[in-house]
C-alpha cells in the first residue's frame, strides 16, 4: 500500500469515525504502557476502550525502556506506548488511523504520533490540531503516513 491510498482510506475512516465501531476492535486487546501521572495517557486509553478495544494498562516509571522493547524509533517517540495485534502504536496516534492499520493488516512495524501534540487524540480541542502520522517499518523507517491539519 502507499502513501496515498494510506491517507485516503484514514480519511474514509475519519468520517466513518463519527459512527462508532466497535466490531472491528472487537476481540482485540490493546496492551497500554504509560506514566502513573499522565492524563492525556488516560484519556488516550480511554478513547481505545469506547472504540470497543479491551485495553490493559500498565503504569511504568521506565517508558525508554518500553519504546526499546517494542523497536520504536527515537525519532518518533511519543507520550505512551501501546501494543495491538503485532504492531505499535507510539503516541496520540488518532482512532481511524489504528482502525486502518489493523482492518488493512499493514506490513509495517506499527504507527506514531511524535511528542504531544495539541489537538491530537487525549490532547484537547481538535479543531486547531496541527501534526504528522508516520508509519515505521519493520526495518526502522519512518515516512508520514498521514497530516492532520485544522479544517479552513
Amino acid at each position: 500500500m502507499n502513501r496515498r491510498q494510506f491517507v485516503c482510506s484514514v480519511v474514509g475512516l475519519s468520517v466513518a469515525a463519527v459512527v462508532p465501531l466497535p466490531a472491528l476492535a472487537s476481540g482485540e486487546t490493546m496492551v497500554i504502557y504509560k506514566d502513573p501521572n499522565c492524563g492525556c495517557c488516560h484519556l488516550w486509553s480511554e478513547a481505545m476502550k469506547q472504540a470497543g478495544f479491551k485495553t490493559e494498562i500498565h503504569d511504568v516509571d521506565d517508558l525508554v525502556a518500553v519504546k526499546k522493547r517494542f523497536g520504536v524509533p527515537e525519532a518518533v517517540t511519543g507520550c505512551h506506548t501501546a501494543t495491538v495485534s503485532d504492531y505499535f502504536v507510539e503516541g496520540h496516534v488518532p482512532l481511524a488511523a489504528v482502525r486502518e492499520l489493523l482492518q488493512k493488516r499493514l506490513d509495517i512495524a506499527g504507527v506514531a504520533v511524535p511528542g504531544m501534540p495539541s489537538g491530537s487524540l487525549g490532547m484537547g480541542d481538535s479543531a486547531g490540531a496541527s501534526y504528522d502520522v508516520h508509519s515505521v517499518g519493520r526495518d526502522g523507517s519512518v515516512k508520514v503516513v498521514l497530516e492532520v491539519r485544522p479544517k479552513p
